[in-house]
């Protein structure tokens, strides 16, 4: 028993112990995190003692460096680039030159946008773009559109030089003297690149898509598929092609051709309306096919000649809804037919929406292009200018444009070069209502 009693005595002696000992390394711990913590917070402030330890060039990581703008870095760019710009402009043995920066990173933010229309223009670039071109200019013979933010060939004129050197309509426009643009040429920047003197040389890069069809005009698509770059030289010359045409036929159909929506087309269209009814038109043929579109205003006055009240567009921006209405200065209730292919783009399909939806005109051929945006020119307070899309156009019942395009009443394609199928399907339909 004596034997046992002290074996318990000792465990418990040796249980105490370890409780001690336990209790000692806890505190010894404690006060080794008190004292690091302390260090680390009288380090952090004293650069003296950081470069001592090899560890002053460290910039720091608790502040934003270049905190020269308002905002989060976790949601907003400009606060990103101010922290990356602060970390340069502190600590880098480097330097970078501004303008250049800015160029690259607004290109860069342009690209990684989903809008295929938006594009920086630097200072030099702008300057060109908004020089004047009222007066004058030779042209190259072909007619531009823009889809998806590439400036193609619409139309090339029969008689040009382009058309002998076998431009075809849907030819991508690449280059234009070797230059390819600022992230490509649209639209707009290959048109008033080509404002040219008369007998001026050009050189014109186009890529052909693989799967061109420009006969049918069927595909949407193809257009942007890659294909094969070629180049052509080029003598500006000037080319009087008409923007509105017509004709009447033995049945007193009217035919009407709008090239393109322009600044004059609404009084074209007018005296056009006007000379058909005195030569025994009865009835309307409106050809709005390869039109790449153009004045929403004179879009708008042309519907107004045919639509005698009602919307004939609305308008969605980052501000609301709003609607388009017509002048009321109607020139003729005839039946009308309009007709349009996957080329019709932009206000020339709001054109055909709008007689389709107000049931003022029946619409026949294949389905438009699906280029229904706005786009809008900001300029920048330390130059230059941003172009981006500032809205979408919706038909006056609220179908959307953009991407879906007018799908037309009676859909038919031309499938022969030498047969305009889709006009005398045209001129049969507005015949059979003038009759009815």
């Amino acid at each position: 028993m004596s034997r046992r009693l002290k074996n318990l005595k000792k465990k418990k002696v040796y249980r105490k112990n370890g409780h001690q000992n336990r209790a000692v390394q806890m505190m010894v711990l404690f006060v080794c995190v008190c004292l690091a913590f302390v260090l680390g917070f009288f380090a952090r402030g004293n650069s003296a003692f950081l470069d001592r330890l090899g560890m002053g060039l460290q910039p720091s990581q608790e502040t934003n460096p270049g905190q020269t703008v308002s905002g989060s870095t976790y949601n907003s760019l400009s606060a990103r680039v101010a922290e990356v710009q602060g970390i340069l402009s502190d600590d880098s043995m480097d330097s970078f030159d501004l303008d250049d920066a800015t160029n690259n990173v607004l290109r860069a933010v342009s690209t990684s946008t989903h809008d295929n229309y938006v594009r920086y223009y630097d200072s030099q670039r702008y300057q060109d773009y908004i020089k004047d071109i009222s007066g004058h200019y030779a042209g190259v013979g072909i007619l531009f559109g823009d889809r998806d933010g590439q400036a193609y060939a619409v139309d090339v004129f029969p008689e040009s030089e382009a058309a002998s050197k076998d431009v075809e309509s849907g030819d991508i426009l690449v280059a234009i003297d070797g230059d390819r643009g600022n992230n490509g040429w649209t639209y707009d920047d290959a048109v008033r690149a080509l404002a040219r003197d008369e007998g001026e040389n050009v050189a014109l890069t186009f890529r052909r898509p693989n799967n061109s069809d420009s006969g049918n005009n069927t595909s949407t698509s193809s257009s942007t598929t890659a294909g094969q770059e070629f180049t052509v030289n080029l003598t500006c010359s000037t080319y009087s092609e008409p923007n509105v045409t017509t004709a009447i036929d033995e049945n007193n159909v009217g035919y009407i051709r709008v090239s393109q929506i322009t600044a004059n087309s609404s009084s074209l269209v007018r005296q056009a309306l006007t000379d058909l009814r005195n030569n025994g038109a009865q009835c309307y043929v409106l050809d709005l096919r390869d039109n790449p579109g153009g004045y929403l205003t004179q879009t708008v006055d042309i519907a107004s000649l045919f639509i005698r009240d009602g919307a004939v567009c609305s308008v969605q921006s980052q501000t609301g809804t709003s609607e388009r209405d017509v002048s009321g200065q109607t020139v003729t209730d005839a039946p009308i037919a309009v007709l349009v292919n996957n080329n019709t783009a932009g206000s020339a399909e709001v054109l055909a929406g709008a007689l389709q939806d107000s049931g003022r005109a029946t619409v026949v051929g294949v389905t438009t292009q699906g280029k229904g945006s706005i786009q809008s020119m900001q300029e920048l307070s330390f130059g230059g200018a941003l172009r981006y899309t500032s809205g979408y156009f919706y038909t006056p019942r609220g179908h959307q444009i953009d991407g879906v395009g007018i799908r037309p009443d009676v859909v038919i394609d031309n499938d022969s070069t030498d047969t305009d199928n889709q006009r005398q399907m045209a001129d049969g339909t507005v015949q059979a209502l003038v009759n009815q």
